[in-house]
């Protein structure tokens, strides 16, 4: 199915609701006879195969539900005809699964179970859709659902994210004019309420962790909450929109000029659930809204994943990110998981003239550099190419969290990898420093930071990376290219590797047939003592041992590594250093302009005098002063 919508432009409410049932319609097939459960794969996650089953049936209503809402007097009458089609198929699938007495009965909760994840997701079909989804049911099955939907207030809830799950289900029964659980909301209210960073900002559960669940879920919900809620809440509701409108204003900055976001964090297989935001922003808010900005990207987002071979050949949304890929998944990501994606057909709410869809295209205007104070980013664009040099950050028990969270930058352009193992090849250590007790070849990059300090200029990090061996890192964005300055305090003879950009060896799934490119070859590399160069017609990357005590190398990484592409090559700088402190000065160069190679000859210098940072480039000298990371802490 790879280039199946490739090319397609979505420019009204009736062409995303074309797509979302072409989206959709390859799954028709994978229902069971009752409808109550949907079953696209055979991956392992670890609640079991049943919920995910219920899982897959839930998260397609976060489209279905906005379809449903409004007519759609703009599609053609086959079209529409589906829709109604839905309609009975999701009416018996909700029967059944909430009927004790049935063979896909979705089971009964038990604590921190996650059928309440989907709930969400079946409480706002239901509160968008009632028509659809509640009316239509005789007096025996609304009992069963309530009954059902229930149980959620009468187990635990994680103290995240989660409690949103319950907060809409009240809201839910609320609006169907059910008994709701006013204990339950205020408790989770008070949970979602202790992780408000404040600026917008939220974490989600852990302290400091901020990622696309912040946008996704704590926003998404608390703007659906607040659009359905106006009139019994105003004035919280109001709040609620206004942190939207002000989270917007940092979380534009994760995106390029059309809408490319940056791989970052966990759950990054939910994709294009990335812009579902920007949906739920023109859902909520009705003044003081850049309408033509929230479309742009929102859609942007969704067409440019459609140019990447995300679905199998059967048409199925597929574990993975750039590309299917099980390695980089959570533990939490079954079968059905991905088409949370679907989050962002939100947009199918807005009636067919809402400005949403009228409002002139605008594009968003960024600042070069821009600090973002509460997830700890230092984002850089230049031109289409955006970089969050990050620090600080942390999660824990996800799968592969260090490489997701703690790398010194993270690029939309180049991605980054993920680890198969602990050599330099499968460990596809890139952006990250890497270390290995000497001659073991067993490597690992840092888990966890001690303290760090971040301004305009460069971010600071101390860090151990293994008992025995400290390091303090400065990164310094140059815009293709940036520089790293480590610290380090080792105990032990140790071998370090400090990786750049990983770049695709080919472009496979890029092509058609007869057209197929060979993997790089070994004339597309240059190389110079302490300077290599990866030169592709797509692209240059490269690694510079700036103090002259490096030694450049070439990985090619194993395959399915590198998040945006299955086969990618590593510049790497590679070092032993002996016990005792060494200062180490590194820059690495990412750029896919057409005149990329020009920056070869560009290398920015530095240099460390005690606490000073000087740094030179072709065009300007700068003085950095390396904070006292001990006092940070």
């Amino acid at each position: 199915m790879t280039g199946q919508w490739k090319n397609r432009k979505i420019q009204s409410r009736a062409g995303a609701a074309e797509l979302f049932l072409e989206m959709i319609r390859p799954l028709k097939k994978y229902y069971s006879d009752g409808k109550g459960w949907l079953h696209v794969g055979n991956t392992g996650v670890h609640y079991g195969e049943k919920a995910a089953r219920m899982e897959g049936f839930s998260r397609i209503l976060w489209g279905l539900g906005p379809l449903w809402s409004r007519e759609s007097p703009n599609l053609d009458p086959d079209l529409k005809s589906e829709i109604e089609e839905w309609k009975k198929h999701y009416l018996t699938g909700l029967i059944h699964g909430t009927n004790p007495q049935y063979s896909e009965y979705w089971g009964d909760l038990v604590d921190y179970d996650q059928k309440m994840v989907e709930m969400a997701a079946i409480a706002v079909a239901v509160s968008l859709s009632p028509q659809v989804l509640w009316d239509p049911l005789d007096a025996c099955q609304k009992e069963q659902f309530c009954v059902w939907m229930d149980q959620i207030n009468h187990h635990r809830v994680h103290a995240n994210n989660w409690r949103f799950f319950r907060i809409l289900v009240n809201m839910m029964f609320r609006r169907i004019g059910r008994p709701w659980s006013q204990e339950k909301e205020d408790e989770d209210w008070a949970v979602i309420a202790d992780c408000y960073e404040g600026d917008g900002w939220y974490h989600d559960g852990n302290n400091g962790q901020l990622d696309y669940y912040i946008a996704f879920a704590m926003h998404f919900y608390g703007l659906v909450y607040a659009k359905f809620m106006e009139k019994e809440e105003p004035d919280y509701c109001c709040i609620l929109k206004e942190r939207g409108k002000q989270f917007a204003k940092d979380y534009i900055y994760w995106f390029d000029t059309e809408g490319r976001e940056i791989p970052y964090g966990r759950s990054l297989t939910y994709r294009f659930a990335h812009g579902a935001f920007f949906s739920a922003l023109a859902f909520a808010c009705d003044d003081n809204i850049e309408y033509g900005l929230l479309r742009h990207l929102a859609i942007n987002n969704l067409e440019k994943w459609l140019c990447r071979p995300i679905f199998d050949n059967d048409g199925v949304l597929s574990i993975g990110y750039g590309y299917p890929n099980l390695f980089m998944s959570e533990r939490y990501n079954g079968h059905g998981s991905p088409y949370w994606a679907l989050k962002t057909f939100f947009m199918l709410v807005l009636e067919d003239n809402h400005p949403f869809w009228t409002a002139q295209d605008q594009r968003p205007l960024f600042k070069a550099v821009q600090l973002l104070e509460h997830p700890h980013m230092l984002i850089t664009h230049n031109m289409d190419h955006v970089q969050s040099f990050v620090t600080g950050q942390h999660c824990q028990n996800h799968g592969c969290t260090a490489e997701k969270y703690e790398k010194f930058v993270y690029s939309n352009q180049f991605g980054f990898s993920i680890s198969r193992g602990h050599q330099l090849r499968d460990g596809a250590f890139d952006n990250t420093l890497a270390v290995s007790i000497a001659d073991d070849n067993c490597y690992r990059m840092k888990y966890g930071t001690k303290s760090f300090f971040i301004t305009e200029q460069a971010v600071f990090s101390a860090y151990s990376l293994m008992p025995g061996v400290e390091a303090e890192s400065a990164v310094i964005p140059l815009g293709s290219w940036h520089i790293r300055i480590h610290r380090i305090l080792t105990d032990k003879e140790i071998d370090l590797a400090d990786g750049g950009f990983s770049i695709e060896a080919e472009v496979s799934s890029q092509a058609q047939a007869g057209d197929l490119l060979e993997k790089y070859s070994e004339d597309q590399i240059k190389h110079e003592e302490g300077k290599i160069f990866v030169c592709l017609p797509w692209g240059v990357t490269g690694a510079v041992s700036v103090n002259g005590d490096g030694n450049a190398v070439v990985i090619d990484t194993f395959p399915n590594t590198n998040l945006l592409y299955s086969l990618a090559v590593l510049p790497m700088i590679c070092r032993r250093l002996k016990p005792g402190q060494h200062d180490i000065i590194d820059c690495f160069l990412g750029d896919r302009t057409e005149d990329a190679v020009k920056y070869i000859d560009m290398i920015p210098q530095a240099e460390l005098k005690e606490n000073n940072i000087y740094v030179r480039t072709d065009t300007s000298e700068i003085r950095i002063e390396w904070p006292d990371l001990k006092r940070e802490e």
